[in-house]
């Protein structure tokens, strides 16, 4: 019997990048997003969600992981960040996730065992200018998911993916143009961006059995940018 997922968002960029993987691996998919069309169109059933305003949702009786990929990205000086700015940044990165984590809490503790993985960002381990917002708001889904592997355990993993700067939709402002990229690829020690491909196969990982000894930890898929200096 196939595993079944509740992917949480993923209508672009690392989400999609993982919908398309784990459904190449015979992973049986459920969706909750705000934009269903990219989803549906890889034949994947999508119920409407709204990170700001979760609403309800119809799960299966039993669901072996979970996904949370609504995210923001929030760059103000901080005397520019109104409070708005930084509930904003909250709801949607962690208090959306506790609306979806807390629903398909009795199909997850339904499975034998279950898997969920929510996003960080390199901003929480390594300062960044103008990033105050958004990394508050991950600094507290970090904590999240450090306090949940501990209640949920043995038989609810909980894990979370704190990526550097990834080539998507979400950062598109941030690599509009070739001298963008490059400038970005060479803040990282392996002077490159992130790649979604790359970080859905992590997420995939994390979801798995291969994955069965790991729980509250966070995983740096950040090109060694938030660890080493090569210079």
């Amino acid at each position: 019997m196939s595993r079944k997922i509740l992917i949480v968002g993923g209508n672009s960029g690392i989400g999609l990048a993982t919908a398309e993987l784990l459904l190449s691996q015979g992973v049986s998919l459920v969706a909750a997003a705000r934009t269903p069309e990219p989803l549906e169109a890889i034949g994947i059933p999508v119920q409407p969600f709204d990170a700001l305003k979760p609403s309800a949702l119809t799960l299966p009786p039993v669901l072996d992981g979970l996904v949370y990929f609504p995210g923001t990205i929030t760059l103000k000086p901080f005397h520019r960040l109104t409070e708005e700015d930084f509930l904003n940044d909250y709801r949607i990165n962690c208090l959306g996730a506790v609306a979806v984590i807390q629903a398909a809490l009795p199909a997850l503790k339904a499975a034998p065992s279950a898997s969920i993985v929510l996003f960080s960002t390199i901003a929480v381990a390594q300062g960044l200018a103008f990033h105050a917002s958004i990394a508050a708001a991950k600094a507290a889904v970090e904590g999240l998911s450090r306090s949940l592997a501990a209640e949920l355990a043995p038989k609810i993993r909980v894990n979370a993916i704190a990526p550097s700067l990834t080539e998507t939709p979400l950062a598109s402002t941030l690599l509009n143009s070739d001298a963008k990229k490059d400038a970005s690829a060479k803040r990282h020690p392996l002077q490159q961006v992130g790649d979604p491909a790359d970080i859905a196969q992590l997420v995939a990982y994390l979801l798995s059995d291969a994955s069965k000894f790991l729980t509250g930890q966070v995983l740096r898929p950040d090109g060694g940018l938030s660890s080493i200096r090569t210079f």
